[in-house]
């Protein structure tokens, strides 16, 4: 398909800074493209209106690591200040990193990074350039390896938010709260799956108390989530992958509330991804762990999710393509026009919807 019929306009002030607080109190847009009012407008709170007794939600427990690091690079007498956002962990002390920018960095050069000199157990990071890949990917061997190391970038690093926030101003420390979900624990994830932000304690109790389970999955979201489509038709794109895990118990779960006839609901695009990507053609849940890059678009047959809760994406995003393929592209724009007239806040720190798929009948 044509990428440009997924494209649209939003104006710059709709685009969230900071989430609402507490989070269920995000604006909730149903969509529901095979009934006479398609849209309604509701809160996050009322979520649990919105399911019935024993349907599941299934979030993505991955939790985001602070990988946006800065620094000084040394060669010879000349410095230059660079920056690097860690996407992949190598081994104990090796990183696959996008640096910025990438044209400064040479195999061999030194790295600096954190306000103190010398690798050492306060904090400080030092790096050398390893290896040199495109579009600004390089491979760091940090001087620090294991605990250490681990220790270090908790230190030195700050969250890494989305380009369209980080230009506007930079992450502090109560992003390390905001950009985290309260059921995160698996580490790992260089991207938060951010419809996951919108739950408290208190939302998660009232689900569980009228009957809807909660389930977890792992995905390490990575930074591609956020790459808009460039070439002009999708079947020329190149997904990316990211690393994901579904235990037997969770499938053996899952499929029992399939089989008596409950919904499952995919909270975020990332959990959608990985139960589509371990469904057999049959419908069926299978343990799953390794990598996925399943590029869902138009014509895709959905296997498996029944409901999907997410926030509004870029324009020209494989996740905008993702919900066009659920819950059709006119109802998706249909609904993206109605979000932008009422003034709903987009992106990462915005409001949700939750999209049932069409010729759902």
């Amino acid at each position: 398909m044509r990428t440009d019929l997924f494209d649209f306009e939003l104006p710059d002030g709709l685009i969230a800074l900071r989430p609402v607080h507490p989070r269920d109190a995000a604006r909730l847009l149903v969509v529901c493209p095979d009934e006479p009012e398609r849209l309604a407008d509701k809160v996050m709170a009322d979520l649990p209106l919105l399911l019935d007794p024993g349907d599941a939600l299934v979030f993505n427990d991955t939790r985001v690591i602070p990988a946006a690091l800065r620094g000084v690079r040394a060669r010879g007498y000349a410095t230059a200040q660079v920056s690097a956002t860690l996407i992949e962990k190598l081994d104990d002390h090796r990183w696959r990193a996008l640096a910025k920018p990438g044209k400064r960095l040479e195999q061999g050069d030194r790295i600096r990074f954190g306000e103190h000199g010398g690798a050492c157990a306060s904090g400080s990071l030092d790096a050398t350039v390893v290896a040199k890949g495109e579009e600004g990917v390089v491979t760091l061997a940090f001087d620090l390896s294991g605990p250490a190391l681990h220790d270090a970038i908790e230190t030195q690093g700050a969250m890494p938010l989305p380009p369209y926030i980080a230009a506007r101003r930079a992450p502090d420390k109560q992003d390390r709260t905001d950009y985290q979900t309260a059921f995160a624990r698996e580490e790992g994830a260089v991207a938060a799956p951010t419809a996951g932000l919108h739950f408290t304690p208190k939302l998660i109790q009232t689900l569980d108390e009228l009957g809807i389970t909660a389930h977890f999955v792992t995905l390490h979201v990575g930074p591609g989530t956020f790459l808009p489509v460039r070439v002009e038709d999708t079947a020329d794109h190149r997904m990316h992958s990211e690393y994901g895990e579904i235990s037997t118990e969770t499938a053996f779960a899952l499929n029992a509330v399939k089989s008596r006839g409950n919904k499952v609901v995919a909270v975020g695009t990332t959990s959608l991804r990985l139960l589509e990507s371990a469904s057999d053609e049959f419908g069926t849940l299978k343990p799953f762990r390794g990598k996925t890059d399943i590029f869902i678009t138009p014509g895709y047959r959905f296997r498996y999710v029944d409901r999907l809760l997410t926030n509004f994406h870029l324009p020209r995003s494989t996740l905008f393509m993702l919900v066009a393929a659920f819950s059709g592209l006119e109802t998706m724009q249909q609904a993206y026009a109605h979000a932008i007239d009422q003034a709903y806040r987009f992106y990462s720190y915005g409001d949700a919807c939750l999209l049932s798929p069409k010729d759902s009948a």
